[in-house]
């Protein structure tokens, strides 16, 4: 590997390690209203599903991102959109009242999936 590419991919690795993403602000709020025991199912959903993706990748997956170009185009795009969509949302969000006491953290289940649509984890 060229010595450039490599700078190049530890910049990168480094600044997407310390920058919130999804995750961790959702970890950040399930944390804050639910506590540490009641958010594990979500770290574990995480780190699982994340990790269910990076072997998804690696068995094959990111081959149809370099037979098909333009469908890992699509992707950024769509992405980006939806990096903005959630960017607006915070941007024009009501305060929040008293949380409700019958709210539930994310689950196993819904934190694994979730890895699955987080454009940062794909990009």
């Amino acid at each position: 590997m060229p010595p450039e590419t490599l700078l190049a991919f530890i910049t990168y690795a480094f600044v997407t390690s310390i920058t919130p993403g999804p995750n961790n602000t959702m970890l950040l709020a399930s944390g804050v209203n639910y506590g540490f025991v009641r958010s594990l199912p979500h770290v574990l959903g995480i780190s699982i599903g994340f990790g269910l993706m990076v072997v998804g990748v690696g068995a094959g997956l990111g081959r149809l991102f370099e037979d098909y170009p333009s469908l890992y185009a699509a992707l950024r795009i769509v992405g980006g959109a939806y990096l903005l969509y959630l960017a607006w949302q915070t941007a024009t969000a009501a305060p929040m009242q008293d949380a409700s006491p019958n709210g539930r953290p994310f689950g196993f289940w819904k934190a694994a999936g979730f890895q699955w649509v987080n454009p940062k984890a794909w990009i």
